[in-house]
């Protein structure tokens, strides 16, 4: 039996098209006025703006993504399972709380801070400790990117602060965290498979 169902594949592979998709999209409708560098993908969804309504549907669809392939990937850990699917909801509350075209929005900015720890911490939370599991569901790799989403979630605080290149910081954290479901499916069919294939090789 396979770890995960075939379809996951998809859900999971769709995540970081639709969100580069949605941010690429926007910034094009807004034009010269917006920076990718210093400006976040918040900016594109606030209310106002002319790519508003496709980073939104964006912001929805990887929602979307993270929910279906939380319930298929059944490889991993519960406890990661569920803070994937978790991250997934606030990518819809995020959608549904845009900021106002000018100024903060405390809410939009809390909810998207607890996605980003969700997403964050959902590695290592789904790994399997007995290290028999696929290549992405092992305890390194899984530390590994959930450093690597918090070091880089760290990184785009600082821009924010000093306000300097948080839009590059933002895309880098922001498309770790939705490449990242794709490699564990993609290392839990190939795992499957790479079983099969050595077991038939002793056999003959």
């Amino acid at each position: 039996m396979r770890l995960v169902p075939r379809w996951t594949l998809l859900s999971s592979g769709c995540a970081p098209v639709v969100l580069i998709g949605g941010w690429l999209i926007a910034a094009r409708l807004e034009g010269p006025t917006y920076d990718p560098v210093t400006q976040t993908i918040s900016v594109l969804a606030a209310y106002g703006a002319a790519g508003f309504w496709v980073m939104t549907t964006a912001l929805a669809a990887l929602g979307l993504c993270h929910l279906v392939t939380a319930l298929g990937l059944r490889a991993a850990a519960l406890p990661g399972r569920v803070a994937l699917g978790a991250g997934g909801v606030t990518a819809f509350v995020v959608a549904a709380l845009p900021p106002p075209s000018s100024g903060g929005s405390l809410r939009h900015g809390a909810v998207a801070g607890i996605g980003f720890a969700l997403l964050a911490m959902w590695p290592v939370l789904a790994a399997d400790r007995r290290g028999a599991g696929p290549w992405g569901l092992k305890l390194v790799p899984s530390i590994t990117a959930t450093l690597l989403m918090l070091v880089s979630a760290v990184w785009f605080l600082f821009e924010m602060h000093i306000d300097g290149a948080a839009g590059v910081a933002e895309r880098l954290v922001t498309s770790i965290q939705s490449l990242w479901p794709f490699v564990v499916v993609a290392s839990c069919l190939r795992h499957r498979y790479g079983i099969g294939s050595s077991g038939g090789s002793r056999s003959r």
